[in-house]
């Protein structure tokens, strides 16, 4: 009672209105792109949508389809049965594959085509070594499958997408109560189909969800292997055409594909509570097999892992043994450079906002700013090629009104800061969901206590945040952080003239087809993104070790 008063009373004093203010004009800023898809869409295309209905359109909807299907079918085959093993058995190396199995998330899918393409096609050493073995002359000897085709993308994709469905896959069976298995025993019920994939299906169908909006985004691999989708349509449209409004129309159709992905997500998690009633919060231990059966386990967990990680990573790995990755270090050196410094630049820029948001949204409830500040973290659910036409569009309108007061130059456009406002908007929901699950751990009586203590609300936060939402903090920022080193297509669309990163220094050499000169910078973003592979693996171990501990102690 007393702390509520000195609440309020410190609070009518402070100027909080300020952080209100700032809270309500972050959320503008990060909603303003996504308005400006929709502004954009509606102009005129001065015929050209009516001509891409009639010619183009209805095949990058085909493959589009055709490749998400395909590469969900195949990442849910890859994911599922590795999730399933890892948790339901113990056999020698499990717990190293545990965590290895997370690894090809750490390949980009553009590198993936890349060394796939250098390492099976014609001039490739492994069909090089089957003409020398079987005295092969020329191509029309024998038959070798075309890995640059929608069969090829939909297998180097599924190969580092996997990880999406494997780890919430994991959690959920590891998570699923003890009980429930011995009711179906008892039943005589086939349990991995009666329980395991019914309980889990509400986790695996997030997973696929997430993994079918990366296929959606894609542009690297659907470029390099030439399969017309949406979003490389996008980019021929808008940079091949020079017509910004028919890109942003075929970005509206795609988003409708985003659309229906939240809502078969949404729907499949209705409902779909289950709770063990039974007061033991238990799960069911995993089974130590060996012999055989142990031999068949390992073999499908190494499987994708050497698939989606030991393969490409080792042609690249081998590229800069033999020296060849290097030939302009200048260039290599700007480019990492560049790619350090923007993404430290996004990653403190992204947790910031997130931070001063959160903690405004939740302690001073303002349920207007609340929901304006849930929807500015939607960026992620529009791929990187529709994101940028918002992004362009919404800072060609902020550099006039700036023009019209006065300012000489473009304040966004043309510059470092319009892809930082890029990254920003489309990574933000990392930053959300970091602080969200940082501050929901938080005592609700704390911001009271430093209230009491005579703090005002800008003291608390800038007391309070640092100490006990570093953790969430750093999780966050090298999430981000690893995000924007590989993301490809806003970096092509959005950076200023003679601007690498790793990411674009990569692409325009394997463009070339000169894979081995950006072998180095390939395995850099790589190796950056092991952190985050170790950082997740971790918590998911700690959520999932928690219950048996508390059974422990009981």
């Amino acid at each position: 009672m007393i702390a509520d008063v000195l609440k309020r009373g410190l609070l009518a004093r402070d100027p909080v209105d300020g952080w209100s203010s700032a809270t309500l004009f972050l959320s503008v800023l990060l909603i303003g792109p996504f308005a400006a898809i929709v502004y954009t869409a509606t102009g005129d295309s001065g015929g050209l949508w009516s001509h891409l209905m009639a010619t183009v359109f209805p095949r990058y909807v085909a493959n589009t389809l055709w490749l998400m299907l395909g590469v969900g079918i195949l990442s849910l085959l890859f994911g599922i049965v590795t999730a399933w093993i890892v948790a339901r058995f113990t056999f020698p190396g499990s717990k190293i594959l545990e965590w290895t199995l997370l690894l090809p998330a750490t390949v980009p899918a553009y590198i993936i085509a890349y060394t796939y393409t250098d390492l099976l096609e014609y001039a490739g050493p492994v069909q090089v070594f089957l003409r020398d073995m079987f005295g092969w002359t020329s191509a029309r000897d024998y038959w070798f499958p075309e890995i640059r085709s929608m069969g090829g993308a939909i297998l180097v994709m599924a190969s580092v997408l996997y990880p999406y469905i494997y780890l919430m896959a994991r959690t959920a069976f590891r998570l699923t109560p003890a009980s429930y298995f011995e009711v179906a025993h008892l039943n005589n019920r086939n349990l991995p189909f009666t329980v395991d994939l019914p309980l889990a299906r509400p986790a695996i169908i997030a997973g696929l969800a997430l993994v079918l909006m990366e296929v959606l985004s894609d542009f690297g691999t659907v470029e390099f292997f030439a399969v017309e989708t949406l979003t490389l349509g996008i980019f021929n449209v808008w940079l091949g055409m020079n017509n910004l409004t028919a890109a942003a129309q075929i970005a509206g159709m795609a988003f409708i594909f985003i659309l229906a992905l939240v809502v078969i997500e949404r729907r499949a998690r209705r409902r779909q509570r289950f709770n063990d009633t039974s007061g033991r919060a238990t799960t069911l231990p995993a089974v130590r097999v060996s012999g055989g059966k142990a031999t068949l386990c390992i073999v499908l967990c190494l499987f994708p892992i050497i698939l989606g990680f030991v393969i490409p990573a080792g042609v690249l790995l081998s590229f800069v043994v033999k020296g060849l990755a290097i030939t302009n270090v200048d260039a290599l050196l700007s480019a990492t450079f560049n790619s350090l410094t923007i993404s430290l630049i996004a990653a403190v820029a992204v947790m910031a906002i997130a931070t001063i948001m959160i903690l405004v949204t939740t302690y001073q409830k303002h349920p207007v700013l609340k929901a304006l500040t849930t929807i500015s973290a939607l960026g992620y659910a529009f791929p990187g090629a529709i994101l940028a036409i918002g992004v362009v569009s919404f800072a060609g309108g902020v550099d006039r009104i700036a023009a019209n007061l006065g300012a000489s130059n473009g304040i966004l456009i043309g510059g470092v800061g319009l892809l930082v406002l890029a990254y920003v908007v489309r990574f933000q929901v990392v930053g959300h969901g970091a602080i969200t699950s940082g501050v929901n751990r938080l005592s609700p009586n704390i911001m009271s206590a430093s209230f009491v203590l005579g703090r005002s609300f800008t003291s608390s936060m800038a007391v309070l945040a640092p100490p006990l939402l570093r953790k969430s903090l750093m999780a966050g920022g090298i999430l981000v952080f690893v995000d924007v080193m590989k993301e490809l297509p806003m970096t092509l669309l959005l950076r200023p003239f003679n601007y690498e990163t790793l990411s674009t220094y990569v692409y325009q050499f394997a463009k070339d087809e000169l894979l081995e000169e950006s072998a180095l910078a390939a395995l850099t973003i790589i190796i950056a993104g092991l952190g985050p592979v170790i950082l997740i693996n971790a918590s998911q171990r700690d959520k999932t070790q928690c219950p048996a501990k508390n059974s422990d102690r009981k």
